[in-house]
């Protein structure tokens, strides 16, 4: 049952493709239609940072397996400049874009896992799943 996509993120319309696939793998999984749009807006946020802050990188979306669980797991990664301070970061309401800075912890609230890895001047690899109840 294994399947994945990949969708490099250059441009909004990239964005709305990485949701678009996100959704349906989410509904192959077998995910309500509710926890298939948490699915797509959790890509969302990451893939609007990739593009705001690191002009484009690439979204992995797949799913997974853990014994008996099913899922969907999406990583993002970028080369862009990296986040100095991930705690601060993970904050509601941080941005230095003048944003809402509601991206990277509202990602995580919508997920199950999340983690984040990120080396100045290398870029930032975000890795979130999501598991069927």
């Amino acid at each position: 049952m294994a399947a994945e996509r990949r969708v490099s993120i250059a441009a909004d319309r990239d964005i709305v493709t990485a949701r678009q696939e996100g959704r349906t793998l989410a509904l192959l999984v077998g995910f309500s239609q509710g926890d298939a749009t948490v699915i797509s807006a959790a890509i969302s946020e990451i893939a609007r940072n990739m593009l705001d802050y690191a002009h484009g990188g690439e979204i992995h979306i797949a799913t997974v397996e853990r014994g008996d669980q099913r899922g969907i797991e999406i990583i993002g990664g970028d080369d862009g400049p990296g986040i100095p301070d991930i705690a601060e970061a993970m904050l509601d309401g941080y941005s230095t874009s003048g944003n809402l800075g509601l991206g990277l912890p509202g990602s995580r609230r919508l997920m199950d896992e999340f983690e984040i890895r990120s080396k100045v001047g290398v870029g930032t690899v975000v890795t979130m799943r999501k598991w069927k109840r």
